[in-house]
């Protein structure tokens, strides 16, 4: 998984922030929008760590994001799954 993905579902990942950095406010996930960098900077901001160490926290959130993406289906092909014909 990329991060333009992420980006572009961000309502469907920001919950997943919101759990990981929980220091994270509701609004700084909404403006953040799914943009890395400016998702690193709060995380720095918050928990007062370097650039490198929330890059590092990303790249494992993120790595966890695809565990998550792959084990669950997709709504629309759990929808169908479900589906008796």
């Amino acid at each position: 998984m990329n991060w333009d993905r992420i980006e572009g579902n961000w309502k469907q990942f920001k919950g997943n922030a919101k759990q990981r950095w929980g220091k994270l406010t509701d609004d700084q996930l909404e403006v953040i929008a799914g943009r890395r960098e400016h998702l690193s900077g709060k995380i720095q901001e918050a928990y007062g760590i370097t650039q490198e160490a929330a890059e590092t926290q990303l790249n494992e959130w993120l790595g966890r994001m695809k565990d998550i993406h792959h084990a669950d289906p997709a709504p629309a092909e759990a929808a169908k799954a479900t589906t008796v014909n």
